[in-house]
């Protein structure tokens, strides 16, 4: 998501340098494959990682750590502390 937002970020800085609204010298000279290619390099990682696997295995991850939590609370919820703590 991150190199999404830089491409965003680029592309709206390099509209407003060509609006003549703000001036950056360095993305003034800039050419506009460059901002393109920012939006094809996100692309090209979101579908590597949709292909790999990598968006389904964290979004597992996550549901897990909140499985792990809701149990964690429910055990303090009903006074079962785990063996851990009661040591």
């Amino acid at each position: 998501m991150w190199l999404f937002s830089v491409a965003v970020l680029l592309a709206v800085l390099k509209a407003l340098v060509q609006q003549e609204i703000v001036s950056f010298t360095w993305l003034a000279q800039l050419s506009w494959w460059w901002v393109i290619g920012m939006f094809g390099l996100t692309a090209a990682w979101w579908a590597y990682a949709d292909f790999s696997g990598l968006t389904r295995c964290k979004a597992q991850e996550r549901i897990d750590e909140r499985k792990k939590e809701r149990q964690r609370k429910a055990r303090e919820a009903l006074g079962h502390a785990s063996q851990r703590q009661r040591r």
